[in-house]
C-alpha cells in the first residue's frame, strides 16, 4: 500500500517554487526586468575566494578520476578531521572525526534525523515560523509536528508557550537561528531558559529530547548579533549545518552532522544515522566539494551585500506603512501583509509580477516572506510596485 503520508505531500506540493516557476515563465514573456521574484533563498553572489583558490588548486594537483571519484558513505576521514577541528578550535567542544558525518546538506540531516528520533512514535516540535519541510519530515516519519507560537511581535522564544507544547511525545525540537523565514536570531536568554526546561522535561517523561539544530544561516548575521552555539548549552543537540549559504554554494549541497561525545543514546543513533543516510540514498557526497569546503571552513561570501539589501528594503518598506519584523540575519524579510488573508496579497501583488511567499506556508498567516537575496537592482525597481500597494490597501504613509 502506497503511503497516503507522502501521496498528501506530494500532491501539496511546494508554493515557493511554484510561484518562482510562475515568474520565470512571466520572464520569458515581459523580460527578467519587469519581474520582481523574492521567492527563493538562493544566494546571489560570489562564493568567497578561498572556493576558487582551492578548486584550482586541486584540480591542478589531483588526478581528476582522484578528485571526481566516489567518496566514502559518510564522508572523506580528511573532510570529518578537518571538521571536527574546526568545531572545536571555534567552539571549545571536544569534536573528534568519529563524531561527524558529511551529508547534502541540511536538508538530509533533517530528513535522517526525523527518521532515526521519530519513526519509533513520538512528535516533533518547532517554533513558529518555520521552514515548511520540518512538517512533511516529521508527518513521513513520525506522528506529526507540534508547533509552537512565539512572540507576535519578535519571534523570540516564548516559553510559557514551549512548556504548554511539549509533551510526552515530544521527541524532538527543531531549532533554527538565524531563522527562515523571519531572519530573526534567538537570543542567549531564551535558548538557555529553554535549555533548562528540556533537561526538565527530560526527568519528568524518563527519556531524552533532543535538539535539532538547523543552522545553515549562522555566518549571515549583522551588527553584531550573536548566534549561540546550541551544543554548548544543551548537551543533547545534533548540530546539523550547510555551507549552501555562508559560501553561496546551494546547488553543491554539502554540509555536516555533528554528533556530541556525550550525548544521550550515542551509538544508536549515530548507527542509525548512517543506516537512514544509506537507506535514502543520501551516500557520496561529491568528493571535490567535500574538500573545498572543508579547506575553507570560516570563511564566507562577502555578506556586507546582503546587509545592505536588508537595510534598503526594510527601511523603504516601513516608510511606506508596511511593519516588519526587523530581520538580524539570514536573508529573509517577514511583512505583515494589509490584507489579513496573506494567499490573497500574494495573487494581487503577483498581478504586477511581485513575487512573494505566503506566511501560512511557514506556521504564520498574515505575513509573507521576502528572500533579499538578490541584486539591489531588483529591490530598487520593485519600490514603486509596494507603493502602489501600500497605497492600494490604504496604509500607505
Amino acid at each position: 500500500m502506497i503511503d497516503q503520508n507522502l501521496v498528501k505531500a506530494g500532491l501539496s506540493g511546494n508554493i515557493i517554487r511554484e510561484i518562482a516557476e510562475y515568474g520565470a515563465e512571466q520572464a520569458k514573456i515581459v523580460g527578467e526586468d519587469h519581474v520582481y521574484n523574492f521567492t527563493i533563498g538562493s544566494p546571489s553572489i560570489d562564493p568567497p575566494a578561498c572556493v576558487f583558490e582551492t578548486m584550482n588548486r586541486l584540480r591542478a594537483s589531483m588526478p581528476a578520476w582522484q578528485l571526481h571519484t566516489y567518496a566514502p558513505l559518510i564522508g572523506l576521514p580528511e573532510a570529518r578531521d578537518k571538521t571536527a577541528k574546526y568545531l572545536r578550535k571555534t567552539f571549545g567542544l571536544p569534536y573528534q572525526m568519529q563524531d561527524i558525518i558529511i551529508t547534502c546538506g541540511t536538508s538530509t540531516c533533517l530528513a535522517v534525523l526525523t527518521r532515526v528520533l521519530l519513526s519509533g512514535g513520538g512528535r516533533a516540535m518547532t517554533f513558529t515560523p518555520y521552514f515548511m519541510d520540518y512538517k512533511y519530515y516529521a508527518e513521513a516519519f513520525g506522528d506529526g509536528l507540534t508547533e509552537c507560537q512565539t512572540d507576535p511581535d519578535t519571534f523570540q522564544l516564548d516559553l510559557e508557550a514551549a512548556e504548554q507544547a511539549l509533551t510526552p511525545d515530544t521527541m524532538m525540537l527543531i531549532l533554527n537561528s538565524p531563522n527562515n523565514p523571519s531572519g530573526v536570531v534567538l537570543k542567549r536568554e531564551g535558548l538557555e531558559a529553554l535549555a533548562k526546561l528540556l533537561e526538565r522535561k527530560q526527568i519528568e517523561y524518563g527519556h531524552p529530547i533532543y535538539i535539532v539544530a538547523d543552522e545553515p544561516y549562522r555566518e549571515l548575521v549583522y551588527d553584531g548579533q550573536e548566534v549561540v552555539f546550541l551544543p554548548s548549552i544543551y548537551k543533547n543537540t545534533i548540530y546539523c549545518y550547510s555551507f549552501s549559504k555562508s559560501m553561496s554554494l546551494p546547488g553543491e549541497r554539502v554540509g555536516f552532522m555533528a554528533f556530541p561525545p556525550d550525548l544521550d543514546d550515542y551509538m544508536d543513533i549515530y548507527s542509525a544515522s548512517v543506516a537512514a543516510i544509506r537507506s535514502f540514498g543520501y551516500i557520496c557526497v561529491s568528493n571535490m566539494w567535500q574538500r573545498i569546503t572543508v579547506e575553507c571552513l570560516g570563511t564566507t561570501s562577502d555578506i556586507s551585500i546582503y546587509k545592505k539589501n536588508r537595510d534598503l528594503l526594510y527601511n523603504s518598506l516601513t516608510e511606506m506603512g508596511y511593519s516588519c519584523v526587523y530581520p538580524d540575519g539570514a536573508f529573509y524579510l517577514f511583512m505583515k501583509t494589509p490584507d489579513p488573508d496573506a494567499e490573497a496579497f500574494c495573487r494581487r501583488a503577483m498581478k504586477d509580477l511581485l513575487l512573494v511567499v505566503p506566511g501560512d506556508s511557514f506556521g504564520t498567516p498574515g505575513y509573507v516572506r521576502l528572500a533579499y537575496c538578490v541584486s539591489r537592482d531588483v529591490i530598487e525597481r520593485s519600490l514603486p510596485i509596494f507603493r502602489k500597494l501600500a497605497e492600494e490597501y490604504g496604509i500607505a504613509k
